[in-house]
């Protein structure tokens, strides 16, 4: 009698985030059966209330840490996981709720909470990488399901995902849409930002939002500098860096230098 092969074990983790990144995997309907069946689903408090101890063959995780309790719980998700992905710009960049690290944190707290002093949280939003080692990120606010299914895929087949990394003004290029910065002066961050979306927010006419974060290149300063010669005041442009992926280095130190111009 043949021994029934073990299915490998996929865990899902959330961290301070907005779980729309979760979201995404359980919105890819009829793929979702297909994954469902080639792994066993060993937490993943959005799908199911079974919880299977690791080790995890695979593991996601949601989310930034911004809390001491975060920060010792992500070392032992990641001593569970044989493979450990981070999806969505607050587990690979810190997300929106990043923008306090630009900031004093008790100020907002103050500010918010009628009792601050119960409220725990570090003074930093930091994504997942600056914690432990990770093993492959996986960009956007929110993700894109068909990059988390192509990824689960290779690596249910044993082989090595592969991301597209130009960026989107390749994606404009291919779909035949103008460059609206070039043709009507709008500003977009297409040009420092990976691909990941398919350029949808320029096929309707709005400039690029930076949602899966920047190119590993060093244009940001130039697409900046571009941004301010479209007649945008330098806090604007600090602005406009400063959103999904404010932490993520280039996005970061473009900001900064336009902050107090």
């Amino acid at each position: 009698m043949t021994r029934r092969r073990q299915r490998p074990r996929l865990a899902v983790f959330k961290f301070a985030s907005c779980d729309g990144c979760q979201l995404s995997l359980l919105d890819c309907e009829d793929e979702l059966l297909a994954v469902a069946g080639a792994v066993e689903i060993a937490n993943f408090a959005e799908a199911t209330r079974a919880v299977v101890k690791g080790p995890y063959d695979v593991t996601l995780v949601e989310g930034s840490i911004t809390t001491a309790h975060d920060a010792q719980r992500i070392h032992e998700v990641r001593k569970a996981s044989k493979r450990l992905l981070t999806i969505g710009a607050c587990a690979t960049a810190g997300g929106i709720q990043a923008l306090k690290n630009f900031a004093d944190v008790r100020e907002f707290a103050r500010a918010v909470y009628p009792t601050p002093e119960l409220v725990s949280s570090l003074e930093t939003s930091t994504p997942i990488a600056q914690h432990v080692k990770v093993d492959l990120e996986l960009r956007g606010c929110p993700i894109d399901k068909g990059q988390l299914l192509a990824v689960l895929g290779a690596l249910l087949r044993g082989d090595r995902p592969r991301l597209a990394t130009h960026n989107v003004c390749i994606d404009c290029k291919r779909h035949g849409t103008v460059c609206l910065m070039v043709a009507r002066g709008i500003p977009c961050l297409g040009p420092v930002t990976q691909t990941g979306c398919g350029a949808l927010c320029p096929a309707y006419g709005r400039g690029c939002y930076g949602c899966f974060g920047p190119m590993d290149t060093h244009t940001a300063p130039a697409l900046g500098e571009a941004l301010c010669a479209l007649g945008l005041p330098h806090a604007d442009v600090a602005r406009a860096f400063r959103t999904f992926n404010a932490w993520a280095g280039p996005f970061r130190s473009a900001s900064e230098s336009h902050e107090h111009r």
